[in-house]
């Protein structure tokens, strides 16, 4: 590669190496690595990025820990999906970014290769989107993965409108409460769920219209208590990132013809559907709908401007400082007793 082929910022992006988080087995938290590794210079289609924060999703617990849908290759693999940070160099044919300008990554890659937990990263131009102007790198490592999710599941997949009541699960997760704010843009009822008590206050706080806390297994409080609410109708969509068994009184709650979404799979038992038919019921994959430009163009559009008029606002559980502190923000994602995202700031 020849210097004409690549734009830089500054000196800095002549570096070989990067520090980044590793692991090279499976397992907790324990497992996660900081070291250095090679940083090749952005080839062609290809952005450097520097970054600035770090939004940790559920989706890289499973991976670490050999229970995600596609496994790491060790020893050696990367982590991590959403970033936030700023371009320091591109390579040719590069045309929609430039040094200097505020990114966020799209999430829609393996991230056992591309993965984004280090302080400058390589990736494609696709792999890229453009931070809304005025947010800061915390807010922006919260908003991109949640925001498309909630809105790609519910609205784009499941067809959710104004008026609709919609049962969102795991309500106080970084997805849910994205999903609540979504619903509440789109003129929807968000119905939340969660498992303790403790957590409803905040949750009507956030905007949730209704909250059910799911404590015990029985799956009639579920369904009788959407029924309420509903005025004996059932829901019109369900948004669950969970699946297993427990998928079947989901189904159960909603009311005939309704829809039923299903993006995640945290309990890793087969998934059992209802028999409250007819029902649709869809698997939504992120990765599918980000890897598209139309999908990456309408969700931006959602996205900024809810984040400009204020009606999406991410809720931030915790901010950690530095990538050492990786192993801790794990620990405390999988203690689920945090509402909201967790972020990890990079460098000074």
């Amino acid at each position: 590669m020849t210097t004409a082929d690549m734009t830089t910022a500054d000196p800095t992006t002549t570096d070989t190496t990067t520090r980044a988080v590793l692991f090279h087995e499976l397992g907790g938290p324990e497992v996660l690595t900081v070291a250095e590794v090679p940083l090749p210079a952005p080839g062609p289609g290809e952005v450097l990025v520097r970054v600035e924060a770090i939004g940790l999703n559920r989706a890289e617990a499973l991976f670490r820990a050999g229970t995600y849908y596609y496994p790491p290759t060790l020893p050696g693999s990367r982590l991590g999906y959403e970033a936030a940070g700023v371009v320091e160099a591109v390579g040719a044919g590069v045309t929609a970014f430039a040094p200097g300008d505020p990114v966020m990554t799209a999430a829609n890659f393996d991230f056992g290769v591309h993965g984004v937990y280090a302080e400058r990263v390589v990736l494609p131009e696709e792999y890229v989107v453009a931070r809304p102007e005025g947010v800061d790198p915390v807010t922006a490592a919260a908003v991109w993965l949640t925001y498309f999710t909630a809105y790609g599941g519910m609205v784009l997949t499941g067809g959710l409108g104004p008026g609709d009541h919609v049962v969102i699960t795991g309500a106080s997760s970084g997805v849910g409460t994205a999903a609540i704010q979504t619903a509440l843009r789109v003129g929807a009822v968000p119905i939340a769920t969660t498992r303790g008590e403790g957590k409803r206050k905040r949750l009507l706080e956030l905007g949730a219209a209704h909250v059910v806390v799911t404590e015990s297994e029985d799956a009639g409080d579920l369904v009788e208590e959407v029924r309420r609410i509903t005025g004996g109708a059932g829901a019109d969509l369900v948004f669950d990132g969970i699946g297993g068994p427990g998928f079947a009184r989901l189904g159960d709650a909603l009311r005939p013809g309704g829809t039923a979404v299903l993006y995640g799979w945290l309990d890793p038992r087969p998934v059992t559907l209802s028999m409250n038919w007819p029902q649709t019921v869809h698997t939504y994959a992120n990765g599918v709908l980000a890897g598209t430009a139309e999908g990456r163009r309408r969700a931006a559009g959602f996205i900024g401007s809810g984040l400009r008029d204020g009606s999406l606002a991410p809720v931030i559980a915790r901010t950690f400082d530095g990538l050492e502190r990786i192993a801790d923000a794990h620990r405390l994602m999988e203690s689920n007793t945090h509402l909201g995202k967790i972020v990890v700031r990079v460098g000074s």
